[in-house]
């Protein structure tokens, strides 16, 4: 059957996906296009970081499929040290799946379902699909029209989003799924990635992006067939059914996993409303091996639960913690390794990959960025609550196996930060009990006292984290390992003691009389006191004489 490629919205050759070159110029991309000038673009430029996430995960499912591989190192190597992506192999490829890449192909839409329907033939606004609409709290954009109406580059977008992170809860109920109860989908759980702390290195271009994150067939941790692990444009069209096979077959079959079934509704060249109902569900137990692109952990309430005697579950992210204080469980130097034995936590499969090509292939000084990406749920995951964005940039040298010098002197700075913090937290702390804020508790801190030793904590964290991004950046392979912590100690002796000097100045002068706290006199002299000792305690490098002339806070 001949279609018109010009209503079908064809995603080959119609420019949906921004980015952004190495000259800083915004542009809009074909698939065609992306890969025949991923090595003059500096990245993609998506409308939230989530859907970023989802859209490099499709582009990689298409390099995969394209590619058949790549089978092993020694190919991957070729594909890195060409100057750009075999984009007519690519091209090739796509042109032999193009009716599955018609956004409205009568018969096949791309990630979409072409008779999707419900009892009463209702479907929802665009609110839905959005994820920077959430429903009832719209909050990350300017979108506060529920009336909205999408292009069809950006609902392609937002449809890749959806299948990836789309909130859990009662969905519609679609024709043809035997789920269905009185008209209604009952949650089977958020999308895919959304149960992930995403785990992104990054390049300096698009191409070495796609390259660090496309691991080769034969990769030891993610072995895969590249027969079976398929995207789903290689799968039978899909109905509203769950999938004849639930088996999870790779991970190019989950950066394409249908978690919805949806249909956009097109109207006078717009997409105005969407229809998105029950899909294919997945359990998170013991993916480690398949999925690369998050950290995990071991769960013992798990175990217990399935009767299993190790249980991996995908490790999120803290919104309230930079990626940096994290450091232990991202460098595979540091981290529980898939090669471990029932480890108590283990680092990302493509993290262990880069590691291997940093051993190998890749030059010590290489700049690697690590972005991380999640999406935090409330209400029993059916709400979108937060998105986590973070990088933190490297040189690869911090990702070799047997780094270990230098890796210990990261996370050993970052345990010394840690430390810092705190010792500014007590200040805060015991400024607030000499000051007499209020009554305090027998055996305890008031609350008062607590809230401000929590701002405190909070604080040394912020002002110390440009700085400790900045030196991590320069450790390399050439760096002196005693001279680094050197440095780091004393670049967070003096961040910690500005706003030290800050709580010392504005405390009361009550404080300075002070009170006794269970027992024993607390003045602003005691907290100066013991303040200076904790930071020593925490930066020893930054003291180098014992009597510790000239040091005080």
């Amino acid at each position: 059957m001949n279609v018109d490629e010009r209503h079908t919205f064809s995603l080959i050759d119609q420019p949906w996906l921004p980015a952004r070159t190495t000259e800083g110029t915004a542009v809009e991309l074909s698939l065609v296009e992306v890969f025949e000038r991923a090595h003059r673009l500096a990245n993609l430029s998506s409308d939230l970081p989530t859907q970023y996430f989802a859209l490099i995960r499709t582009l990689l499912a298409v390099l995969h499929g394209a590619l058949e591989g790549p089978r092993n190192l020694k190919d991957w190597e070729q594909l890195w040290d060409a100057e750009q992506l075999p984009h007519e192999t690519i091209a090739a490829y796509l042109e032999r799946h193009r009716e599955r890449f018609g956004l409205f192909h009568p018969q096949t839409p791309f990630f979409q379902v072409a008779d999707l329907s419900t009892e009463k033939g209702q479907t929802s606004e665009l609110s839905k699909l959005v994820a920077d609409v959430p429903n009832g709290r719209p909050f990350f954009t300017n979108r506060l029209d529920r009336r909205i109406s999408l292009s069809f580059a950006e609902a392609a977008r937002w449809l890749v989003h959806c299948h990836a992170f789309d909130p859990s809860g009662i969905k519609s109920g679609a024709i043809g799924d035997d789920r269905v109860k009185k008209g209604k989908g009952y949650p089977i759980g958020t999308g895919w990635s959304g149960r992930l702390g995403g785990i992104l290195p990054e390049g300096r271009t698009l191409r070495e992006t796609l390259l660090l994150n496309l691991i080769p067939r034969d990769f030891i941790l993610t072995k895969r067939a590249h027969d079976s692990d398929l995207p789903v444009w290689e799968y039978e069209q899909l109905g509203a059914t769950v999938r004849p096979d639930p088996a999870v077959r790779g991970p190019v079959d989950l950066y394409t996993w249908q978690s919805r079934r949806i249909r956009l509704v097109p109207e006078n060249g717009k997409v105005t409303r969407v229809l998105i109902c029950n899909g294919d569900p997945v359990k998170p137990q013991n993916r480690h091996q398949i999925e690369p692109h998050t950290r995990w952990r071991r769960s013992t309430a798990q175990e217990k639960r399935r009767s299993e005697p190790v249980v991996y579950m995908p490790r999120e992210h803290d919104p309230e913690r930079a990626i940096w204080r994290g450091l232990e469980s991202i460098l595979p130097g540091t981290a529980g390794t898939q090669r471990e034995e029932a480890a108590a936590g283990l680092t990302a499969g493509v993290l262990e990959w880069l590691s291997l090509l940093s051993d190998d292939i890749l030059d010590g000084d290489f700049p690697v960025q690590i972005r991380t990406i999640g999406m935090a749920y409330r209400n029993e995951n059916s709400v979108t609550d937060e998105i986590m964005d973070d990088a933190l940039s490297l040189r690869s040298a911090l990702l070799r196996q047997d780094a270990i010098q230098l890796t210990g002197l990261a996370v050993g700075c970052v345990q010394a930060a840690d430390e810092a913090a705190r010792a500014l937290g007590s200040l805060a702390l015991n400024l607030a009990q000499a000051a007499g804020k209020a009554p305090p508790k027998p055996g305890s801190p008031d609350p008062a006292s607590l809230a401000d030793r929590t701002r405190a904590v909070e604080l040394a964290y912020a002002e110390l984290d440009a700085p400790f991004r900045g030196w991590l950046s320069g450790l390399g392979p050439d760096s002196d390992p005693v001279e680094e912590q050197v440095a780091w100690h004393r670049t967070a002796r003096e961040v910690v003691r500005a706003p030290a000097r800050d709580l010392q100045q504005r405390a009361p002068a009550t404080a300075w009389t002070g009170r006794r706290v269970n027992g024993y006199l607390v003045t602003a002299a005691h907290a100066a006191l013991w303040f200076d000792r904790k930071l020593r305690e925490a930066l020893p490098q930054a003291f180098p004489d014992p009597a510790g002339q000239g040091a005080s806070a």
